[in-house]
């Protein structure tokens, strides 16, 4: 779904279908099939854009199969031979399409054959001089050589890779440390890069970097997840240099090469102490670069920046970007999903017990996803434990962590009596409020099933004995005492038949 939002990103700024193609190194036909299929559903491709990638793809794909056409693998088998025709005397695409329709007369048209046989074929291209307009890209790489800072503390040597971007039309440059290739590096020195320009080209041009690129291929790349949100986010698009193709990239390799002699070359007898001061000197000489007098130029590559570039590149959006990761968990019979990065427990509606969720989260927030809706969304807590929304659980949970004495006093409100009974039993009673809870549980269920007058005069006589127990009213209940008054006891009249304590002496 990301690359889909860069193909529609470009439609949307008004590229043709063999240009999104290229672009992205996919088929032709599958960006007009995503084009055609926003098109007749009516889509508005603004606000698909603003969809979460779950959302969307229940969105385009609501449940239509995939199929393979037959015609294209019967033509498949005859590339081989075809190419071999094409090379003897008079042989033409022309006369092998006819050829090709008087056997399959339900077979492709000719535009269809001569793009398919042609993909078939590997391209031979021979060099050429790229001319680069403003604004237009921004090329990505990591010098093959490390610097390095001292740690304080311990004394280790710190290595640390070095990013490096240009804009290939002004060839202004930028340079960064960072401890690693990892994706959250990357994207951290790609995005401060982004800042220090002050705008957003149209395309991304990293080289196949694993943190950039999933996989290497000349015509189809697989952009890595969070690099394609990351263009998303800033409103470009990401086209990858092809692999083992160094001259698609010639100005960043040049850069990095000059960046050796203009930035390694000045600090190689100085020592840092922190990523931040190395840093800082980077960025000192990488100005000066910057501000350098061209060979055979009348400008420098800040000049031609400011002048031409800058005002041309896209505006910056106001939040800066936030990393995500994806998952796919099954929600357990607890209701709760458990992310294993924070050993923590995510609660979810328990009517999605035992589906399958995606869930994406970032650095503050975890949101789930089931079947293309948002069915929760948590803060995100980096610790062990349970995250849980009481509305997520079912009706009898929810009574359950519901519990506590103002909520069984409410419950009372309307009997007097019973409300009365009730304060005594939370305010002079040591038990343990779990048990106290129980008592509460079966005095109600009592209720339910008791004729109001004869349970309140039960409760009544509980009250009055200063018997805060459940078994108690139900005694009283059930031998139907709650009628009986009690009798009195009469001492016995002063008599001559009367032992004392001397009779016992």
């Amino acid at each position: 779904m990301s690359i889909v939002k860069q193909l529609l990103l470009l439609h949307q700024s008004g590229k043709g279908k063999k240009t999104i193609a290229r672009d992205l190194g996919i088929s032709k036909n599958t960006v007009k099939e995503y084009i055609n299929k926003v098109e007749n559903t009516g889509f508005n491709i603004t606000e698909l854009l603003k969809l979460d990638n779950p959302v969307l793809e229940a969105k385009l794909f609501a449940g239509s199969p995939a199929y393979k056409d037959k015609r294209y693998e019967n033509l498949k088998s005859y590339f081989e031979v075809y190419k071999t025709e094409l090379q003897r005397v008079g042989v033409t695409k022309m006369l092998l399409w006819q050829e090709y329709k008087e056997v399959h007369s339900d077979g492709y048209s000719r535009s269809q054959f001569n793009y398919h046989l042609a993909q078939s074929f590997k391209a031979q291209n021979p060099s050429m001089v790229l001319e680069h307009t403003p604004a237009d890209k921004l090329f990505i790489d990591f010098a093959g050589k490390k610097l390095s800072y001292i740690d304080r503390e311990t004394g280790e040597i710190i290595s640390c890779q070095v990013f490096v971007a240009c804009l290939p039309y002004s060839d202004y440059s930028f340079a960064m440390a960072v401890h690693s290739q990892s994706i959250p590096d990357f994207l951290k020195a790609l995005e401060s890069c982004l800042y220090q320009l002050g705008g957003v080209p149209k395309t991304l041009v990293p080289d196949n970097l694993k943190s950039a690129i999933i996989k290497a291929d000349n015509y189809e790349p697989q952009v890595n997840k969070a690099l394609a949100d990351f263009a998303t986010h800033y409103n470009t698009t990401v086209t990858p240099t092809r692999a083992r193709k160094p001259k698609d990239k010639a100005l960043v390799e040049n850069q990095v090469k000059m960046i050796y002699s203009r930035v390694y070359a000045k600090i190689r007898n100085q020592q840092f102490f922190s990523l931040n001061s190395l840093n800082q000197a980077i960025g000192i000489h990488i100005l000066a670069h910057n501000q350098t007098r061209m060979q055979k130029k009348d400008y420098c590559r800040e000049e031609r920046f400011l002048a031409n570039e800058r005002s041309l590149l896209k505006g910056l959006p106001d939040e800066c970007f936030e990393l995500k990761y994806y998952k796919t968990l099954k929600v357990a019979q607890n209701n709760h999903i458990y992310l294993s990065k924070d050993k923590r427990n995510y609660s979810v509606p328990y009517l999605h017990i035992g589906a399958k969720s995606t869930v994406i989260y970032t650095h503050t927030l975890v949101n789930i996803y089931v079947n293309g809706d948002k069915v929760a969304s948590h803060v995100r807590v980096q610790s062990p434990g349970y995250s849980t929304i009481k509305t997520h659980l079912c009706s009898q949970h929810q009574h359950y962590l519901n519990r506590s004495p103002d909520y069984y006093l409410n419950r009372s409100r309307d009997s007097e009596t019973l409300f009365s009974y009730l304060t005594h039993l939370f305010g002079q009673t040591n038990k343990y409020p779990e048990q106290l809870y129980k008592i509460c549980d079966g005095i109600f269920s009592l209720q339910k099933k008791t004729p109001t007058n004869i349970f309140n005069k039960a409760v009544e006589k509980a009250t009055l004995y200063e018997q805060y127990s459940y078994q108690f009213i139900k005694n009283i209940i059930i031998n139907k005492t709650y009628d009986t008054q009690e009798i009195e006891q009469e001492t016995l009249p002063e008599h001559d038949n009367m032992r004392g304590a001397a009779y016992f002496n």
